[in-house]
């Protein structure tokens, strides 16, 4: 699979060298149809949606709506009613921690996990300092992976929270969500995924992985930035308060009170992300076309031998599981994570450095920061021995 002539932006050079981006944990690059599908939409469809009755309102209006047929048929979500879309998965994620709050009260326990980036952690601590609940977390093996022995043991009658990356942006861990959403509803709890770091890169079925709610992010699956996804079963989205008040969301309002619209336009309040809307669908068509098994394999090769060759390396410090998503951090002796993302980058190599919203994480490991490599669909195989060689210039210069 190679697709980087899909794709303008990588048709450069950086320091005088070709671009190899290993930053698509970030953020990734978009490729030429979604580019066109914005354009289209803003050269010949731009207009406000579903008040306006004239032909320009109308077409705008059917894009954005098939916007969210297009999100719900990729994740296997039974309508678009269960799709919101939001800013990204930060919003989504605050919107639930919000809404949810009236269904927590001192002495209830809200379940994370030792993983969890900053968005899914820190609304979280806000709800439990605004309700008087408490969070718990499932450990880690020293290996990195998900301590499930301990689940029954974490996830209690007080439990009425659960809420979990699918795949950890640190550590590259695959969470088995389903195997903790089985055990949250056993007790009644209400199961939410931070799927920001698997959406783009596996096979998603909300119904197989048990969520009742799963956030994630368009500028991370090929699409723009500006727009997120929250999918929600029916059920939970219609007991769910609305997060912001104000036009579109509303279906009656008086001076003393007012009534909410249908879903999903009950948490879509003002004039929503309908550009963008456009264009996460056309990233969405692109990925289909490829083939989510396909990428996920074209990735995974690719971590694989990034994965191994960098575990051979002296000096250097693979964090996170052998089985993991489509990424590796890492630790070189004696040199920070910028420092080596800047030798890195003078080579034309774009990697990540820092705690990577993951703070607590990277203290939980012991170290202030790390350097990601994370991959995407058109990352080579081919390009691997550019970051090896930044790496070993690294460790000359600072072990």
């Amino acid at each position: 699979m190679n697709r980087r002539s899909d794709f303008p932006i990588l048709n450069q050079k950086v320091h005088g060298k070709p671009l190899v981006y290993f930053d698509n944990a970030a953020t990734t690059q978009k490729p030429r149809l979604v580019l066109d599908a914005m354009n289209q939409y803003y050269e010949h469809t731009n207009a406000n949606v579903h008040r306006g009755v004239h032909a320009l309102a109308e077409a705008a209006t059917e894009a954005y709506e098939q916007a969210h047929r297009t999100v719900a048929k990729f994740i296997s979500a039974p309508g678009m009613e269960s799709i919101i879309f939001t800013r990204g998965t930060t919003e989504s994620l605050n919107l639930l921690s919000y809404s949810l709050r009236d269904r927590l009260k001192k002495g209830d326990e809200i379940v994370l996990t030792r993983l969890e980036h900053h968005s899914n952690l820190i609304p979280w601590q806000q709800a439990a300092k605004a309700t008087g609940a408490t969070l718990k977390f499932l450990e880690l093996t020293p290996t990195g992976e998900l301590d499930i022995s301990a689940l029954d043991k974490v996830i209690t009658d007080k439990t009425k929270i659960v809420t979990t990356t699918h795949v950890s942006n640190v550590l590259g861990t695959v969470v088995p969500v389903k195997q903790i959403a089985d055990r949250a509803h056993q007790i009644g709890a209400t199961m939410i995924v931070d799927a920001a770091q698997s959406v783009p890169h596996l096979p998603i079925s909300v119904k197989k992985l048990g969520a009742d709610f799963l956030a994630f992010s368009g500028h991370k699956m090929y699409g723009p930035t500006g727009i997120g996804v929250l999918f929600g079963t029916k059920d939970a989205l219609t007991a769910l308060l609305p997060f912001l008040f104000g036009g579109e969301m509303v279906h009656e309002v008086s001076y003393e009170t007012s009534t909410w619209n249908r879903l999903p336009w009950k948490f879509e309040a003002g004039t929503p992300p309908i550009a963008e809307g456009v264009g996460l669908a056309a990233a969405i068509e692109y990925l289909a076309k490829l083939g989510m098994d396909k990428i996920a394999q074209h990735e995974h090769k690719i971590t694989k031998a990034c994965y191994d060759s960098l575990k051979t390396m002296d000096k250097i410090t693979v964090l996170g599981p052998e089985e993991r998503g489509s990424l590796v951090s890492f630790t070189v002796d004696g040199a920070h994570a910028h420092d080596v993302a800047a030798l890195c980058d003078q080579v034309g190599v774009a990697v990540r450095a820092g705690h990577h919203c993951a703070m607590p994480l990277h203290l939980h490991l012991g170290i202030p920061a790390s350097t990601r490599a994370s991959f995407g669909v058109y990352s080579q195989e081919t390009e691997l021995p550019v970051l090896y060689d930044a790496l070993e210039k690294a460790v000359r210069l600072f072990s």
